[in-house]
């Protein structure tokens, strides 16, 4: 199974969007399914309240594991992370229109009339796994490039 086939079928299986991406990359990123469902529960749907995509945060969670600065003196691996981010954030927001939970909905899932919005146009079930699907293949696009570099 691919990562972005896994992904949507996690988030088919009612985990978050930031779950189910970083869940798809924990072999990847030398952590277990369950330590991944685990850090990605508490950043689906913008944190919870409609700010930076799910899908979008378990990607740059999956960056942070793979390039993010470990050693305070390690300037150049802090300097990486931040570029990484950067991609992956300019390009969702490009792919998308924005990468912000809300904006992406066209509702404030802060209040109950968003959320109902939200359920009464499907888009947790037929938008949100776009956005899964976006978040992995711009991740698996972005660490390509960096193992391209690494060469």
């Amino acid at each position: 199974m691919t990562p972005k086939e896994y992904a949507l079928k996690l988030f088919d299986d009612k985990f978050s969007c930031s779950q189910s991406v970083l869940a798809a990359f924990a072999d990847k990123c030398s952590i277990t399914d369950i330590q991944a469902l685990k850090i990605g529960a508490c950043f689906g749907s913008g944190m919870r309240k409609g700010e930076v995509c799910g899908a979008c945060t378990g990607a740059l969670m999956v960056l942070g594991l793979l390039y993010g600065q470990y050693d305070k003196d390690d300037l150049e691996s802090r300097e990486h992370g931040r570029r990484v981010c950067e991609k992956m954030m300019e390009r969702f927001a490009h792919e998308n229109g924005s990468y912000i939970c809300n904006d992406l909905l066209g509702c404030d899932i802060r209040t109950s009339e968003g959320v109902k919005y939200a359920h009464d146009n499907k888009l947790f079930t037929e938008f949100c796994p776009k956005m899964v699907a976006s978040a992995v293949d711009i991740l698996e696009e972005i660490i390509k490039e960096e193992e391209e570099k690494a060469l």
